[in-house]
């Protein structure tokens, strides 16, 4: 069961604009951030806090080409929290812009 839920929005590694849920569960003494896209389940663990879990799931997205990535928590528990959040930037490594990575794909 989900202890928190975010809205994770940014580009995918085709550059395509997404916006999807990305639930925290308790996983032993850890949590688990779960991210379901397209046909993918992208997870990635922090052992002490659902912030820590969001974390490493940003980063593995970011090694995967993902970019201009940013969340904002719409539940806790089951409270529905709405746009009351802030929402959280995370800047993209250094790595090539997302247009060069797309003239790569198309002439490279």
């Amino acid at each position: 069961m989900a202890v928190e839920k975010h809205q994770l929005a940014g580009f995918d590694d085709r550059a395509r604009g997404f916006n999807r849920v990305v639930e925290i569960e308790q996983a032993g003494t850890g949590y688990m951030a779960i991210l379901r896209y397209e046909q993918a389940v992208i997870t990635a663990d922090g052992n002490n806090s659902g912030t820590a879990a969001l974390q490493s799931l940003v980063q593995r997205l970011h090694s995967q080409g993902y970019a201009q990535l940013r969340s904002q928590m719409s539940f806790h528990g089951s409270t529905y929290l709405g746009t009351k959040e802030p929402w959280i930037e995370y800047p993209d490594p250094n790595q090539p812009s997302l247009l060069s990575r797309l003239l790569d794909k198309l002439f490279g």
